[in-house]
C-alpha cells in the first residue's frame, strides 16, 4: 500500500530483457536500505526488490502483463522513475490510499506553465464497462499519474488535468514529462469499492 508521495526521482542506469519481462536497475539515496523481497512502487507500478548491488542500485522484474498495462517498458538508463516505499502505518497519510497497481496509460496532451506552476491534460482509451467499474475521474477526486498522488481539475469523461507546483515539478519525473509521453495511470480505489457496490447491490 502506498501514498502517493514521492520519495525520490531515481535513474534507470540498465534494461536488461529476458523474454517477455525485464528487470531494472535503479540507483537512489535509499538503496542501501532496502532488502529482498521488498515492495517499492515505480512510476506507480509495485514491483518487488529481486537484487540489491554495491553501487547503490538495486533490481526489479516487471512481467509482460505489468508492461503492457504500464510504461515501464518505455524506460531506458538515465531516464528518470518515481519511486515510493511502502506505506508505514503508524504515520500520516499526506496523499490518498494508492494500491501500486496501474490501470491503464495516458498520453499528455499538453502542458503549460501559469505563474511559477504547470497544468497537464492527460487523456486515455477506456470503454463504458470499464468506467462503470469506477474507472474515471471526478472533478476535484485523487488520481495516480505515474505515482503520484494529485487532484483532478477539469475532468472529462476520457481527460484530465492536473496542477504542478514548482516542488512535485522539480522533484518528480514530472519535469521530464513532454506532450505524447505515455504515463501511467491508477484511478482511485475507493470510487471503484463505490461503483462496484452500486453494480451488485440488486443481487
Amino acid at each position: 500500500m502506498f501514498s502517493g508521495i514521492v520519495e525520490e526521482a531515481a535513474t534507470i542506469t540498465g534494461v536488461v530483457g529476458q523474454e517477455g519481462n525485464i528487470t531494472l536497475r535503479v540507483k537512489c539515496s535509499f538503496a542501501d536500505e532496502l532488502r529482498i523481497d521488498q515492495s517499492v512502487a515505480h512510476n506507480g507500478v509495485c514491483l518487488t526488490v529481486v537484487g540489491l548491488n554495491s553501487d547503490g542500485s538495486y533490481e526489479v522484474t516487471a512481467i509482460k502483463e505489468t508492461l503492457e498495462r504500464s510504461n515501464l517498458g518505455d524506460l531506458k538508463p538515465g531516464d528518470k522513475v518515481n519511486l515510493e516505499r511502502s506505506m508505514m502505518m503508524n504515520g500520516r497519510l499526506d496523499g490518498h490510499i494508492v494500491q501500486g497497481h496501474v490501470d491503464c496509460t495516458a498520453v499528455c496532451d499538453s502542458v503549460e506553465e501559469a505563474d511559477g506552476s504547470h497544468y497537464y491534460k492527460f487523456s486515455y482509451e477506456i470503454d463504458r464497462d470499464m468506467v462503470a467499474k469506477g474507472y474515471m475521474t471526478v472533478e476535484k477526486g485523487s488520481v495516480t499519474v505515474n505515482g503520484v498522488s494529485l487532484t483532478v481539475c477539469d475532468s472529462e469523461a476520457r481527460s484530465f488535468r492536473v496542477a504542478i507546483i514548482p516542488y512535485t515539478y522539480e522533484h518528480t519525473s514530472f519535469h521530464q514529462i513532454r506532450p505524447g509521453d505515455r504515463v501511467n495511470i491508477e484511478f482511485d480505489i475507493i470510487g471503484k469499492y463505490i461503483a462496484r457496490m452500486t453494480e451488485l447491490k440488486n443481487l
